[in-house]
């Protein structure tokens, strides 16, 4: 059944009964895109695990590879461990290959939430899910990896970006993304209610954003790549101590200015396909903006990463940031 679930909840079809065994544990289907794993046994490294994927509906590579991992689950090759809520977000922008249907749902993650509409009543569904697996398993340390690819190329093409939230990080985090190939981490400067600050913020969990590469159709991704990935979520599921590597293998990065987009007006100078992470130097002009007036570099170069002009008013056009250090 779980090598099944992600082709049954892209054709709607809801499996009876919601809830079976498997080789090292059982499953629950709490709604459509929440799948809770529980293991026969808790191993004593096992963390609380969050894997989500499909926040943007476009983003293949991820499903793909919980759905290799979740093969390798009931095929036996990886043994069950640790607790795991498995979590498609968008359904109908994954069902659309869409990036979201309205509004973008990784903004949508506030307990506060007002706004009304299919995202914001999904973001209160997955924030509940989380809230309940959280509280169910409270001894246990609490992770959160929500799985992303990137709209654009990258200069590095693996990154993860780490919430903003007086939870500090494990050192020990990084040798694992070190060791899972990730290549950079961007840390985030401020509050930003994205999926994996959520967990973060609200639970003090271990959360991190994963780019894995550029956004691609189902069938297009390479997967050869997000091999090391695999190892990891399979070493975290299974309660076991995942590969390390020196932390120091990654290249770390701070946000200094999130770009807002004010205006319909509102423009990027610089090319569409300007790769993340691109720098730019003192006195080079990446924005014009009829509300916020022009933005121009300072003294220090900036790096851009997340550009996207065509964003709703209001909301973040690009993150500029500098070279840092593990936090």
């Amino acid at each position: 059944m779980l090598g099944q679930w992600l082709d049954w909840t892209l054709d709607d079809k809801h499996p009876s009964p919601r809830s079976g065994r498997f080789g090292s544990g059982t499953y629950q289907l709490h709604a459509p895109g929440i799948l809770e794993i529980t293991p026969a046994t808790v191993r004593p490294a096992a963390h609380a695990c969050v894997f989500s994927a499909a926040i943007h509906g476009n983003e293949t590579a991820p499903v793909e590879l919980l759905g290799n991992w979740l093969s390798a689950i009931e095929a036996g090759t990886v043994t069950i461990g640790a607790p795991v809520l498995v979590i498609l977000g968008n359904l109908p922008a994954l069902k659309a290959q869409q990036r979201f249907i309205k509004t973008n749902l990784n903004r949508l993650f506030q307990r506060e939430l007002a706004e009304t509409g299919e995202e914001p009543d999904r973001a209160r569904e997955l924030m509940s899910a989380v809230d309940g697996f959280y509280n169910r398993h409270q001894a246990l340390p609490k992770l959160h990896y929500d799985l992303h690819t990137a709209i654009r190329g990258s200069l590095y093409t693996r990154f993860v970006v780490e919430p903003f939230a007086e939870t500090m990080i494990n050192p020990e985090q990084w040798e694992w993304l070190a060791a899972a190939d990730m290549q950079a981490v961007l840390h985030q400067h401020q509050h930003s209610w994205t999926f994996s600050h959520y967990s973060k913020h609200y639970h003090a969990a271990q959360a991190f954003t994963f780019e894995l590469g550029r956004v691609a159709p189902f069938g297009e991704n390479d997967m050869a790549a997000l091999a090391p990935m695999l190892t990891l979520i399979s070493a975290l599921s299974a309660g076991e101590q995942p590969p390390k590597k020196p932390a120091d293998t990654m290249r770390f990065f701070q946000v200094q200015h999130e770009l807002m987009r004010q205006a319909e007006t509102f423009c990027l100078c610089f090319d569409e396909d300007v790769p993340n992470f691109s720098r730019f130097e003192p006195g080079t002009c990446l924005a014009k903006d009829s509300v916020a007036g022009d933005f121009i570099v300072g003294d220090t170069p900036l790096h851009v990463v997340f550009p996207n002009a065509k964003v709703e008013i209001g909301a973040r056009a690009a993150l500029l940031v500098v070279p840092s250090h593990a936090s």
